[in-house]
């Protein structure tokens, strides 16, 4: 089983950047495409952006276009998220997700479609 382990979270100000990491393990050879998501209490959980290991692709949900940037550094086994210009509405607990050569990624932004996940890290926007 691979294990992913998120960083970086914190508290902000409106307007102001985090960058989230996720170590994953066997990051090369076991996952097809990884992802993050959030999810906030009393909602369902819901996808911001993937990438696809081998060649790179990317993804963004409409929610976070342009201002949040996904990438990943295979030989270090690590998956980042650069958010910029953060509002409160991006308040919520954030996860990485890793899905293997079974999923696919047509079903990339369903949380369905992901294996493994990290314990998530909290994320608080202020105005």
């Amino acid at each position: 089983a691979q294990v992913l382990l998120e960083s970086g979270g914190g508290s902000v100000e409106s307007g102001g950047s985090l960058r989230l990491s996720c170590r994953v393990s066997a990051y090369i050879t076991s996952t097809y495409f990884t992802g993050w998501f959030r999810q906030t209490p009393g909602k369902e959980r819901e996808a911001v952006a993937s990438i696809q290991t081998g060649n790179g692709v990317i993804a963004y949900s409409d929610l976070v276009k342009g201002r949040f940037t996904i990438s990943q550094d295979k030989d270090a086994n690590m998956l980042y998220h650069q958010m910029n210009n953060l509002t409160p509405e991006d308040t919520a607990m954030y996860y990485c997700a890793s899905a293997t050569h079974a999923n696919k990624w047509s079903q990339k932004f369903s949380p369905s479609e992901y294996k493994y996940w990290g314990q998530g890290t909290q994320v608080t926007v202020s105005s």
